[in-house]
This record gives structure tokens, C-alpha cells and sequence, in this order.
């Protein structure tokens, strides 16, 4: 078996469950993946960011994780890379600096974003559009899983490419689910 195909069967078995789910968007799903419990252990975490980085673009000033989840992964892929990380909040604080980005300046930096599941990408979508009013260039996010209906599509409406480890196939194909 190969490390992906590896992963893939650790990744989906540490985080799948099964319920009723609401998801960000509004959506409610059957199954829904618990990114925390493979963000939570550092092994399988490091073996994700791992996957990850050959992904990273060429170019790229910063990893931009956004609050919450993809916070852990770009901690990790920052010190794999050895690329600065910007932590994006989901709004700019009140207080303090006030900022959106903790981390160096954005602007006029290109940023990756990094991300731990994508459906609809709403949270990106919100990321993008406040970093791109504050400078910075903002083309490509990461994911460790993209569970849209179309892996790799859902952001192009606004100018992103979506790099992503695992799309939901390839974790149902890890179980042995059929399409």
C-alpha cells in the first residue's frame, strides 16, 4: 500500500462519523469528517502537512491558515517548508491591533491559504476577499480534504485554485465505500 493510500485509510478512519450534521454553509450532512481528530494527533498531522507541501506554490511569501482548523496544518507545513505563517482570523479583532492576519503584513505578499476541509469553501471565499482588500495576492488554497461535489472547482467563481491531499473519493475509496 502506498503512504497516500496509507493515509487516506488513517485519515478517514480517525475522522469520519457518522450523525446528522450542519456544516458552515447551511448543508446538512450524514457524514461529516471531524478534522480535529486527525489535526490533534501529531503524527498523522505531520504525515498530512507532509502531503501538502509539494503542493505549496511556487513564489508563496506566506501560508495564511485560517481560524480554526487550519491553523494546526499551517503551523506544521510552515516548519516543513520553512515558510512564514500568517494565522487569519474569521474576523479582524476589535481590540489591540485590530488586525485579521496575525503574522507579518500581508500586503503586497503573495499568500497560500490553508484550509482543513473544503465543501463549499464560504469560510476561504470571506478569507480571501478580506486579504485581497488589504493588499495581498491571493490565488491558491490547500486543504487537506476537499469534500465538494466537484474537488478542486468550488472556488474558481472567484479567482482560487484549490490544492487539496484528499478529495471525498479518495477517502471513501480508502474504506472501501462505493461511489
Amino acid at each position: 500500500m502506498s503512504e497516500r493510500a496509507a493515509l487516506a485509510r488513517d485519515v478517514d478512519a480517525a475522522s469520519r462519523v457518522s450523525g446528522e450534521f450542519t456544516l458552515r454553509s447551511g448543508q446538512v450532512v450524514s457524514e461529516y469528517f471531524d478534522k480535529y481528530q486527525f489535526e490533534s494527533d501529531p503524527a498523522l498531522l505531520r504525515r498530512v502537512a507532509e502531503q501538502l507541501r509539494p503542493l505549496v506554490p511556487e513564489g508563496t511569501d506566506l501560508l495564511g491558515g485560517l481560524e480554526l482548523g487550519g491553523i494546526p496544518i499551517v503551523t506544521v507545513l510552515s516548519s516543513l517548508t520553512g515558510l512564514p505563517a500568517v494565522f487569519v482570523r474569521k474576523e479582524a479583532k476589535t481590540y489591540g491591533t485590530c488586525r485579521l492576519a496575525e503574522g507579518a503584513d500581508v500586503s503586497g505578499r503573495r499568500v497560500t491559504l490553508v484550509e482543513d476541509v473544503i465543501t463549499t469553501g464560504g469560510a476561504v471565499r470571506d478569507a480571501a476577499r478580506e486579504l485581497r482588500a488589504r493588499g495581498a495576492t491571493v490565488e491558491v488554497v490547500l486543504c487537506a480534504i476537499d469534500r465538494s461535489p466537484e474537488p478542486g472547482q468550488a472556488l474558481r467563481d472567484v479567482g482560487l485554485e484549490t490544492r487539496y491531499v484528499f478529495a471525498r473519493s479518495d477517502l471513501d475509496a480508502a474504506r472501501g465505500v462505493a461511489g
